[in-house]
């Protein structure tokens, strides 16, 4: 009997399993990117991707992604998420193995004068007390792999869900990293106005010195003051804008806007790292919404299995012994051990085409999952040359806003030359501190966009274009009032592999 266990778990798994087998599905990949080579790309989004950010070398930014990564709340609804897909395939899992349980009862009964109770009663009855100490034991021979198809799915369907913790995960960090260059961008525009407001004011100072003096015009007089109230509006405007990105940036670090504060700079905003020649393919092959949809069709294909298997018979073995007695002093005693064990098998004979529309539902949802896959490495590709072409468009046009800017500030001065010595019409120092402070603020905003572009980048390649980067970023911090199971509380650095003999590991 020792035997007998070990022995029906081998069968049972040597068993042969209906449905399809998964494959992953070939894509169809151009030979280059535009003027990068790549390869074919395999879903591997639990590749370590390192602090990506790093590449832009700002502190401030550091600091928040440390914080966005430990507190954001997205981050943590998406690590429980996984808890309850990991929980589901354990459940699934589970279902291989024989069920066991021990009922106890003691209860006071009547039994028929005309039942079989085991034996004919002729008329007799039985009314008093019942004990049973009993062993009850239910085990599904899964012969047409049934069970193990499902937690083929359920494990797939966990490493889908911790592909989409990938997923949010980067989201949350290339939204901190485009809502912080964007902050900065404003820093730096705010602080071109308020020198703009600075240098109209003494515009305004010499036109009111001039119509004190009976030398001036009243109308420049009220054009400068025009000038300098208008720079004031676009000053709370921008500080507007800015207060909006401040609190959009502490909702993403899981904290009060009411509290958090950004500290301005008027440090000039970095130029973006450079994109080293021959980006590997292989990088798209991290896109953690890719791997995502690559789990959920092998999740798809073994529930055509589930669905096929209910086609056939359920063999259950199952059996009972214990002690039944009327008294409970004699409830252990050997005369009363009862004992029963058997098969049970159901057949599927009908179910009014339940089973048949069920594995159409199952290959309706294959198809869809296919589908699905192969859209999400589309938009890949298509992300990352929208990417590119930004970037190669945005350098192009940085250095041509600064080529403007330049002579825009010269034509700055020169108006104001002329105007100072009487040659040259005020409306001319209008329009050249206009031209000027556009061309300044244009300046630093396609800055910006060059560096949200390389965020972009990075996102699109599925966090930067290093695939040896180092690095691994912290757990979440855990919610006091949060019910996690011990795995979660060591945050989401769990081997599915180790729980499921798959090849996943969960990381972020």
């Amino acid at each position: 009997m020792r035997y007998l266990l070990p022995l029906l778990l081998t069968t049972t798994a040597a068993m042969a399993q209906v449905g399809p087998n998964y494959e992953r599905p070939a894509t169809v990949t151009p030979p280059n990117f535009k003027g990068v080579t790549w390869r074919e790309a395999r879903p591997a989004a639990d590749q370590p991707k390192g602090n990506w950010w790093s590449v832009f070398k700002d502190a401030k930014l550091n600091e928040l992604m440390a914080e966005a990564t430990a507190n954001n709340q997205n981050l943590k609804a998406s690590i429980a998420r996984f808890d309850q897909a990991r929980a589901a395939a354990r459940l699934a899992r589970a279902d291989l193995f024989p069920v066991l349980s021990v009922p106890l009862t003691a209860d006071r009964q009547r039994t028929s004068e005309n039942a079989i109770s085991p034996i004919p009663l002729n008329g007799l009855y039985y009314e008093g007390p019942s004990y049973n100490a009993l062993t009850d034991l239910s085990w599904e021979l899964d012969l047409f792999g049934k069970i193990r198809r499902g937690a083929e799915a359920g494990r797939a369907e966990a490493e889908a869900a911790a592909d989409t913790v990938h997923n949010v995960l980067l989201g949350i960090q290339a939204d901190v990293a485009t809502n912080y260059f964007k902050l900065r961008s404003l820093d730096q525009e705010i602080r071109y106005v308020k020198e703009a407001v600075g240098l109209r004011g003494e515009a305004y100072k010499i036109a009111k010195a001039r119509v004190d003096a009976g030398a001036g015009s009243e109308l420049e007089q009220a054009q400068s003051e025009t000038e300098v109230a208008s720079a004031e509006a676009e000053i709370s405007t921008l500080q507007a804008q800015r207060d909006q990105l401040e609190n959009a940036i502490a909702i993403l670090l899981g904290t009060n806007a009411a509290s958090f504060r950004i500290a301005p700079t008027g440090a000039p905003l970095r130029s973006p790292p450079a994109i080293p020649t021959g980006v590997p393919s292989d990088l798209l092959e991290r896109r953690p919404d890719v791997a995502q949809a690559e789990r959920t069709l092998a999740a798809a294909t073994a529930r055509i299995g589930v669905a096929k298997a209910q086609f056939f018979p359920s063999i259950k073995l199952i059996g009972r012994a214990g002690f039944q007695s009327t008294d409970i002093d004699l409830l252990m005693q050997p005369e009363s051990l009862i004992w029963s064990y058997g098969p049970s098998i159901s057949l599927p004979l009908f179910s009014g085409g339940k089973n048949i529309f069920n594995l159409n539902k199952a290959k309706a949802t294959h198809d869809e999952a296919l589908a699905g896959y192969r859209q999400a490495f589309l938009a890949a590709v298509a992300d990352v040359e929208t990417s590119l072409s930004s970037i190669r468009h945005l350098a192009v046009a940085a250095e041509a806003q600064q080529r403007a800017s330049t002579s825009a500030g010269r034509a700055s001065s020169l108006a104001h030359t002329r105007y100072e010595s009487g040659t040259s019409p005020y409306l001319d120092v209008i329009e050249a501190n206009r031209t000027t402070l556009a061309t300044q603020r244009a300046t630093v905003q396609v800055a910006s966009q060059r560096l949200i572009a390389t965020v972009s980048l990075i996102k699109a390649l599925g966090g930067g274009w290093d695939p040896a980067q180092p690095g691994a970023l912290p757990a979440v911090i855990p919610d006091p009032a949060a019910r996690t199971v011990p795995e979660s509380k060591r945050g989401f650095f769990t081997k599915v592999k180790g729980l499921f003999g798959g090849k996943k590991t969960v990381q972020p």
